[in-house]
């Protein structure tokens, strides 16, 4: 495997590795490095944007509106950033919602869950539920259709967004949908793709054990776990979409086999020769818009399609 020339100089230089910081340094500095190192890509025009607040457990939760047209009622994909459930927020990935809701023509709305170490497993989970069903239930009020959702997060956010999901269904609330992108799913770290990239080059292994110490905190023998067989069934289809060049590969492909395994619809992509986050990398080969384009919106607006309502394109 060959990593993409376009990265040649991005990985050479020695900071753009991501390893956990030295424990002197304070979160607050460390978010504030890792949330300007995103880059936003193309950003396109929005019909409406609204930054507005929903309560979780008495905590608000901002979250992010993005409507590429101003239609009376639209199908909804929630989604859920990447940062290692330590860092990344709503404006780390405004540039990849803003793209999402333009080329799926769908409302997209974006979760400020709250991050780890402070608020660790399960209040990301909690929050991002707080905010599905609240839309949904005023579903009138936020122009969006209660029947016609779907969920999308990358890396961390894939992990918190696969999580709801299960809470979803268990609800009887099951999207149309589920999106995962280059997901964090396994905290034992121990797949070959987490040896073979111990040392990056990006995402570092002990990197991702540090992100799931900080996530699990006190609950690292406790509730959270790899969903059961009997679980995934009542997941809906299902895409993810991998980075050949990444730690979580394999776990995240693995997933995808037991998804397959358990009758669940499952559209897996192995993205050749690109890095862990290439959507929020300040260099991006040709290819990452292709796999966007054909194998994450084509599958979102098609399954929003399919129930009431139809999502046009605005592209």
């Amino acid at each position: 495997m060959a990593i993409d020339p376009i990265y040649e100089h991005f990985v050479a230089d020695p900071r753009n590795t991501v390893r956990p910081p030295p424990p002197e340094v304070p979160m607050e500095k460390v978010r504030r490095a890792a949330n300007a190192a995103m880059d936003q890509g193309d950003t396109p025009e929005m019909a409406v944007l609204a930054d507005e607040i929903i309560e979780s457990g008495g905590y608000p939760v901002a979250i992010r509106h993005y409507r590429p047209t101003d239609a009376p009622e639209l199908p909804v994909i929630f989604f859920c950033h990447g940062g290692g459930f330590v860092w990344g927020n709503i404006d780390t990935h405004d540039g990849i919602c803003r793209r999402l809701a333009a080329a799926t023509g769908a409302a997209v709305i974006s979760i400020d869950y709250r991050l780890a170490p402070e608020y660790p497993y399960p209040t990301p989970v909690q929050d991002t539920l707080a905010v599905v069903n609240a839309v949904l239930d005023d579903a009138d009020a936020y122009r969006v259709m209660a029947e016609n959702f779907a969920l999308c997060g990358d890396s961390a956010g894939g992990n918190v967004m696969l999580y709801a999901c299960l809470q979803l269904v268990a609800q009887g609330r099951a999207p149309s949908q589920l999106a995962l992108l280059y997901p964090a799913l396994d905290p034992a770290c121990d797949s070959a793709s987490q040896a073979e990239f111990a040392d990056g080059p990006l995402l570092t292994r002990d990197a991702m054990k540090w992100f799931w110490d900080c996530y699990l905190g006190a609950d690292q023998n406790g509730n959270y776990r790899m969903p059961t067989q009997t679980e995934i069934q009542g997941l809906p289809p299902t895409t993810i979409l991998t980075a050949e060049i990444d730690p979580l590969r394999d776990e995240a492909e693995k997933f995808a086999t037991q998804l397959a395994e358990a009758g669940t619809t499952v559209r897996t992509t192995r993205c050749e020769g690109l890095l862990h986050g290439f959507l929020s990398l300040p260099v991006q080969p040709p290819t990452v818009a292709r796999h966007l384009q054909y194998e994450v919106y084509a599958p979102l607006q098609e399954a929003l399609s399919t129930r009431p309502g139809k999502v046009e394109s605005t592209n």
